[in-house]
């Protein structure tokens, strides 16, 4: 959902000529996301976030409450703390910015839809900085305990890689790597993938 015709239609045919994805709606209004997603139901919403009538982050807010499974990616220009923190709030699970690559926010798309959430490391920073700020992640054990192969997948997903970029990188099957990670979470207390963003690049620098 975009006010902006001309990146909105353009961003669509580049989505349609993707196999595994198919664009079932557009909207250039918060309202007209919210009425969209009901009559279509979508998995995946792409949602900008200033727009007229009804911004982006109530219209997340507002799907999110009624259609939970709906997940909702925030594709936007603007980089601002709050739209970034208000977004999340809002339940949606990943926030990129347009200027973002093409291939990772077709990337993003499916990671969504398998319910991974996806943030680009200069958003996951400020998102990181918004924790420290407002509230603290959970206590959590040294990462000693974590075997060398949960250290690497960790630290890739400190750098916003999604599952697919890991196995690849790790020379992994998909399925290890999704086993890898809800190891991670588990031994580490943290609640989902934007929490392991942040724990990675808060103690993993190097």
């Amino acid at each position: 959902m975009d006010d902006q015709d001309i990146f909105r239609q353009g961003l669509a045919a580049l989505l349609s000529v993707r196999k595994d994805i198919s664009v079932v709606g557009e909207g250039c209004n918060g309202q007209e996301a919210i009425t969209l997603a009901a009559e279509l139901q979508p998995n995946v919403v792409l949602m900008d976030v200033r727009m007229p009538i009804c911004d982006g982050v109530i219209a997340t807010h507002e799907i999110h409450q009624q259609y939970p499974w709906i997940q909702i990616v925030v594709l936007t220009t603007f980089d601002d703390d709050e739209y970034i923190w208000r977004s999340l709030q809002s339940g949606a699970i990943g926030y990129l910015l347009k200027r973002t690559p093409a291939d990772q926010v077709v990337s993003t798309i499916r990671s969504a839809y398998l319910g991974y959430s996806q943030l680009s490391p200069t958003i996951a920073s400020k998102v990181f900085n918004q924790l420290s700020s407002r509230q603290s992640l959970p206590e959590v054990v040294e990462h000693s305990q974590l075997s060398k192969r949960e250290l690497e997948v960790l630290k890739l997903i400190g750098q916003g890689k999604n599952n697919q970029e890991i196995a690849q990188i790790l020379h992994l099957s998909d399925g290890t790597v999704r086993n890898y990670v809800t190891r991670i979470l588990s031994q580490l207390n943290l609640r989902d993938r934007i929490q392991a963003v942040l724990w990675a690049q808060q103690h993993l620098t190097n």
